[in-house]
């Protein structure tokens, strides 16, 4: 794994591994954030490319969507209808679920999306 991608998740990343099925079941209502106070996603390795692992940000998908077709296309089959499921950690909100959905929504041009604030009380219901 590429140490920096581990350097960068130990700064802003969780500190526990969850099951995304377990979060999909939660009764959360979802509400409506600017997508800009997600953007920073953008900037993290958090996608594979090649046969690397963790080598790709979504901004690069975004800036250049023929050199990483797989990845666009993957990000644009995305189903939007769904929220993306957030939580707050380190004093910002970080995904759980739905950074394609996030991406796709930004390509779209849309300013707000629908999300679920999962709270850091639940963490004891979603984990592996």
């Amino acid at each position: 794994m590429n140490k920096k991608f581990l350097k960068i998740i130990r700064q802003v990343g969780f500190d526990f591994s969850w099951d995304n099925k377990k979060v999909w079941k939660l009764k959360i209502p979802t509400t409506k954030i600017n997508i800009s106070e997600l953007e920073w996603h953008f900037k993290i390795p958090f996608w594979n490319y090649g046969n690397k692992k963790y080598n790709l940000k979504p901004i690069s998908v975004i800036k250049f969507p023929k050199r990483y077709n797989k990845e666009y296309r993957r990000t644009m089959d995305s189903d939007v209808s769904h929220p993306v499921e957030i939580m707050k950690n380190k004093g910002r909100w970080l995904i759980l679920d739905g950074l394609h959905r996030l991406v796709k929504l930004k390509i779209l041009g849309n300013s707000k999306i629908q999300v679920r604030k999962i709270p850091r009380s639940r963490v004891k219901d979603i984990l592996k």
